[in-house]
């Protein structure tokens, strides 16, 4: 049993992490900035949290992971696009300010949730809509990996809303015609992560595919 911090307690990945997370024995506290969205994390079992971490200090959030006795966190938090100036805001400065915060209050484990095809080299063009989110993700994950901290990146494709089917391609690339990651399998592959040390220090690339997420990550070690 572990006690889990999720940033962006709201989002889609994270209701369907933290009943996965709670029915095993996790004590999971999620961070959320709408107290209209409390009732639907409630109902995951985990304990909602009110923090705006667009605007929250790396100090403020160290004292949310004290007061929660955290042992990990992940990171789902995302702006959800639109807007490039609260993309980078929330995708890549609250992002640092929670690594540091994390490493203040001396919780190590970090998961983070990316995307398939992440990193510096992304590719996107300046003109394109994705471009701010690619260049946040590429700050956010480049300073994962020097952190010091215990971190997994998980790197999904394209997020659908399809069924869990328990079963990824841990040889997925970027493409345009990849099959697609449901968002409940990403959620499996989180939990799995923070119950599998092996993970640390590792990218884990997926799509939906054919593998048994325990196989796929003992397969890639």
């Amino acid at each position: 049993m572990a006690n889990i911090v999720i940033i962006g307690g709201h989002g889609k990945v994270a209701l369907l992490l933290a009943p996965i997370l709670t029915a095993r024995g996790d004590t999971v506290t999620s961070v959320i900035r709408d107290p209209e969205h409390a009732i639907d994390v409630s109902r995951t079992g985990a304990n909602p949290l009110l923090l705006d971490i667009e605007t929250a200090s790396a100090p403020e959030l160290a004292a949310v992971l004290t007061a929660a006795r955290a042992d990990a966190v992940v990171f789902t938090a995302g702006a959800g696009g639109g807007d490039p100036a609260r993309t980078y805001a929330v995708d890549r400065d609250a992002a640092l300010r929670v690594m540091d915060a994390a490493s203040a209050a001396g919780v190590r484990r970090f998961v983070m949730v990316s995307y398939l095809g992440a990193g510096p080299d992304h590719g996107v063009p300046q003109d394109n809509s994705f471009y701010p989110y690619a260049e946040a993700k590429a700050a956010a994950d480049t300073a994962l990996r020097a952190s010091g901290l215990d971190w997994t990146i998980l790197m999904p494709g394209r997020l659908t809303l399809d069924e869990p089917t328990g079963a990824i391609d841990p040889a997925a690339v970027r493409a345009d015609d990849n099959p697609g990651t449901s968002r409940a399998n990403v959620a499996a592959v989180a939990a799995a992560v923070l119950a599998d040390p092996s993970t640390v220090g590792r990218d884990i690339p997926f799509t939906d595919g054919s593998v048994p997420i325990d196989d796929a990550l003992r397969g890639a070690r």
